[in-house]
């Protein structure tokens, strides 16, 4: 009988991230992604604090951390295991695609640690589709399912 060898990756950490994805401050919703099995799973963790700047407006006297931007984490968290499983030199960008069955469970608030759980439903050409699911202290305040495309950028 033969064995295979796990791909787990220990995990990998903000600079990383920022070479992985486009996106910045205040914008980058991952800190770290742990975890890591190829493109099948992984665990993005986002420590919320209560400096960011959605908080200002949303909602002054009883921070929420908006839906969209737990949504959005996932999607990062998704797209980074993507540009991963190219080898994470791919000069490629990953366009988030669709969000299915979006629902929100419980607030997000400062002091929170959000974890962004992605497992891979599906994988056509450069399009995966990620199950996601966001968990706080074991709880699940968030879930959808996402698929983004890795698309390289126009050469002319």
């Amino acid at each position: 009988m033969t064995t295979v060898e796990p791909t787990m990756l220990e995990s990998v950490d903000i600079l990383k991230i920022m070479q992985l994805l486009p996106h910045r401050y205040p914008f980058l919703l991952v800190d770290r992604i742990v975890e890591i099995d190829g493109d099948r799973r992984a665990i993005g963790l986002k420590n919320v604090t209560a400096n960011e700047p959605h908080f200002q407006g949303h909602f002054p006297d009883y921070p929420v951390m908006p839906g969209v931007l737990i949504i959005e984490g996932m999607a990062q968290t998704a797209g980074a295991i993507c540009q991963l499983a190219t080898g994470g030199t791919s000069k490629s960008i990953v366009y988030f695609m669709t969000i299915d069955g979006a629902k929100f469970r419980k607030p997000v608030v400062p002091g929170d640690c959000l974890e962004y759980h992605v497992v891979q439903a599906k994988k056509r050409g450069n399009i995966w589709r990620f199950d996601c699911s966001a968990i706080v202290a074991g709880n699940k305040v968030a879930e959808a399912t996402i698929s983004a495309m890795l698309v390289a950028p126009d050469a002319g």
